[in-house]
């Protein structure tokens, strides 16, 4: 674990990764254990659960996909005890107002052992955070399933009067994490909407991720984010960058919206890094039948004809026919040959776990091309 400690926030390649909270966390792991510097810039349009509670609520950017990047990065970095327990926990999901409440307590009272054995300046932080977050909130705030780490991070908010990137880095500072998580928009009031096929909308990214069958049958055509404006550690990250990647994730919630926030688009371009685009594996709701060529497709026409991708990861299984994991169907093999694309096709599922990416193989690969870019640079 030391060694891990010693080798994360290296001089090592600058890694970037546009994608979700949790999709892309093993590749997030495997990267930094390797020495590499990683930055991940996750979305500020999250709707759905302990996130959409505290948004209505308090009004402020959404931080549950900051929380679980940031864990990813504790836990990656060797600092996987106390502070990951206490940010990955929540509260019941069933009980009456009075009930959680004492739940709540039991932690912002510093009652909780795992807070007890905290370093005293990490816990003070965590305590003073958690309360603010219960001022804010009220008596009257839903506390059903409501994600202590979400909780923290938005009495960090609040306490540095809104300013997500302060928030951030206290904490960083605090746990002495060396990777970045930074959200792609500092927007507070981000709605993602998606035009369906027959031109019906689905508004909010919660209810896009979980469309109904006949929606996912109809497919996306396009999805919509409104007047969004970059992030400038986001920019900055980008500009530092020596492979971008786009994913693992889900398509159309996760990885395209970057791309329609201002800015982001323009600094991917203008950046002399690889683009790489890590093709889904298996269909999801938002992506019915939808092929890894026509993801790269999507990918560059949000570019609006800028430079935004150069290549394309794309699983191509040795077995024949349709291949089906739980409910989900593998994606259709990825196009051989994409206009200015250059497509690696290769068998990139884990060996130990069906449908699901090795991360070792992803690594190796975007390690791979951000080196003959630093070479091509020069």
């Amino acid at each position: 674990m030391n060694e891990i400690r010693s080798r994360a926030g290296t001089d090592g390649p600058h890694i970037v990764i546009l994608a979700g909270g949790t999709a892309s966390r093993n590749l997030t792991i495997t990267l930094i254990r390797q020495g590499v510097r990683v930055t991940r810039l996750v979305p500020a349009w999250d709707s759905g659960g302990s996130s959409k509670s505290i948004r209505e609520a308090l009004h402020i950017l959404p931080v549950g996909d900051i929380r679980q990047a940031l864990m990813t990065m504790a836990y990656a970095e060797g600092h996987a005890g106390d502070v990951v327990r206490i940010f990955n926990a929540r509260l019941s999901e069933t009980g009456n107002a009075a009930a959680l409440a004492r739940e709540l307590a039991f932690y912002a009272e510093g009652t909780h052992p795992v807070i007890k054995a905290m370093k005293p300046e990490i816990a003070e932080a965590i305590l003073r955070y958690l309360r603010v977050f219960i001022t804010a909130a009220g008596p009257g705030f839903d506390l059903r399933r409501g994600s202590i780490g979400n909780f923290i991070l938005t009495g960090a908010l609040l306490a540095e009067a809104g300013d997500i990137n302060a928030a951030i880095l206290a904490f960083k500072s605090l746990c002495g994490i060396a990777g970045n998580v930074w959200p792609v928009s500092q927007d507070r009031d981000l709605t993602l909407r998606a035009v369906l096929k027959d031109g019906r909308s689905i508004e909010g990214q919660h209810v896009i991720t979980a469309l109904g069958d006949e929606e996912a049958a109809m497919g996306i055509a396009t999805v919509v984010l409104g007047a969004a404006t970059a992030n400038p550690r986001a920019l900055a990250a980008i500009a530092d960058a020596d492979a971008i990647v786009y994913g693992p994730g889900s398509f159309f919630t996760s990885i395209l919206p970057h791309l329609l926030v201002e800015g982001i688009a323009a600094a991917i371009a203008r950046a002399q890094a690889p683009k790489i685009l890590v093709g889904n594996m298996l269909e999801d709701r938002e992506t019915r039948r939808l092929s890894v060529d026509e993801m790269a497709e999507r990918v560059r026409h949000a570019g609006a004809g800028q430079p935004v991708l150069s290549h394309l990861l794309a699983h191509e299984s040795a077995v024949p026919g349709e291949r089906v994991v739980g409910a989900a169907r593998f994606v259709a093999r990825a196009a051989r040959s994409l206009p200015d694309i250059a497509v690696i096709a290769r068998d990139f599922e884990d060996p130990w776990h069906r449908g699901q990416h090795d991360a070792g193989l992803l690594a190796a690969e975007i390690l791979q091309l951000s080196a003959e870019g630093v070479r091509h640079a020069r």
